[in-house]
């Protein structure tokens, strides 16, 4: 999954041709952006259904309503909160709330996650999430931050369903310069590293929310 953050209107078209190109299936725009609800409807038309768009950063009822008024598909937050993830389970919405430590993975689960956001995802490391594959063994979890060429395979060889990259890929000053081209080839990269990563251990099943 793709997190752009800070992004303005201009990018919107060149950035939804570039996803498209470099195979990336899922991407959510942060609601703390300027101009959210607007950036996220123009990407939903111009993604035209050919990859998903929801929203990120979502912290509060007022927040959630703007992301899905916006066409907005899912919602991610940073951290689990309750009315967010209420709703958008009795609603039937894809949520992924942000959880770290075991305690507040059991509630995301209790509260009916669609998938938990396992952030900082940095500074635990893959490691951490085998660990949590223990006692969590049929919990997807979504790795979010610090994921990269070296450890992405990793992630998902120890329990990740999915993770999500957001300003290593999505740099500030390609984004500024407009270096479209850049990013898609960064994006194939990262998706290529976890392909290869499949097939270097045989693996047939796995799943990667890019």
């Amino acid at each position: 999954m793709g997190i752009l953050r800070g992004v303005d209107k201009d990018s919107i078209i060149p950035l939804a041709e570039c996803i498209v190109s470099s195979g990336l299936k899922t991407v959510e725009i942060t609601m703390n952006a300027h101009g959210a609800p607007e950036l996220i409807r123009v990407m939903v038309k111009a993604a035209n259904n050919r990859f998903t768009v929801g929203a990120g950063t979502v912290l509060s009822m007022d927040d959630l309503h703007r992301a899905l008024d916006s066409g907005a598909t899912f919602i991610v937050s940073p951290v689990l909160i309750d009315d967010v993830l209420r709703y958008c389970v009795k609603n039937n919405i894809c949520v992924f709330p942000g959880a770290l430590t075991p305690q507040e993975i059991y509630k995301a689960v209790l509260l009916g996650a669609t998938m938990v956001k396992v952030f900082p995802a940095r500074f635990f490391g893959p490691e951490y999430f085998k660990e949590l594959k223990g006692p969590f063994n049929n919990v997807e979890l979504l790795a979010c931050g610090g994921v990269n060429l070296k450890n992405i395979g990793l992630f998902f060889s120890y329990g990740a369903a999915g993770v999500a990259f957001g300003g290593s890929i999505f740099k500030k000053e390609w984004l500024s310069a407009g270096d479209f081209f850049r990013i898609q080839e960064s994006i194939k990269a990262l998706i290529e590293s976890w392909q290869k990563s499949l097939s270097d251990k045989g693996k047939s099943r796995s799943k990667i929310f890019s």
